[in-house]
């Protein structure tokens, strides 16, 4: 039986959540989008170098396979 991480399917994916919910550039980058397939192309558009292209802050990458993708395209489409 797997158990969820602070009501997400696992630490990675909730990580995510968190970053996308409480940084103000991720989130509004987020609201733009209509999944988190476009949040994450919007992220590498950017054209920065900077690491939060590539992960968050904890270094969870953008791209984990662990991702609950359809978790996270649900919060998403909350914004």
């Amino acid at each position: 039986m797997s158990e969820k991480y602070n009501g997400w399917k696992n630490r990675q994916t909730w990580n995510v959540a968190l970053w996308i919910g409480n940084d103000e550039g991720l989130y509004n980058l987020a609201k733009e989008g209509k999944d988190y397939k476009t949040f994450v192309e919007a992220l590498k558009d950017t054209g920065t170098e900077s690491p939060i292209s590539f992960e968050t802050p904890d270094h969870v990458a953008w791209n984990d396979s662990a991702l609950d993708i359809d978790a996270l395209d649900e919060m998403i489409k909350e914004l």
